[in-house]
């Protein structure tokens, strides 16, 4: 995800190894609006406190629910050409409660949905 996000061409991310369905493509639509507006994010986000939720393993296709913390913190949104930091609103949150759904796929586990929670971590 940060590759994508960093590099406007989207190209070398390797993201379909990770992720599925809703996700890659809320992933991938996020990216490129925010590339339309000449923006990257560069910098790291991080992904703490994952917690399984929910398990069945053994349904046709394993599934799992985590609750994580997201951190983007550390994730800046700049102008792509200028590299200075673009204006984001005061308020918005840096570190938040995120559900994900990953399913088990024959080449391993892919995230299929990502749900803010709107909740501070």
């Amino acid at each position: 995800m940060e590759k994508l996000y960093a590099d406007r061409s989207g190209k070398d991310t390797k993201l379909k190894q990770y992720a599925a369905s809703a996700a890659l493509k809320n992933v991938e639509s996020d990216a490129k609006n925010a590339h339309d507006h000449n923006r990257i994010h560069i910098g790291q986000v991080t992904v703490g406190n994952p917690t399984v939720t929910d398990l069945d393993l053994n349904g046709k296709t394993p599934r799992a629910t985590l609750s994580s913390c997201l951190d983007i913190s550390r994730w800046e949104v700049v102008d792509a050409n200028t590299k200075k930091p673009v204006s984001l609103p005061s308020n918005r949150l840096t570190k938040y409660v995120i559900q994900s759904q990953v399913e088990r796929w024959p080449g391993g586990w892919r995230v299929i949905r990502d749900e803010p929670q709107g909740k501070r971590c």
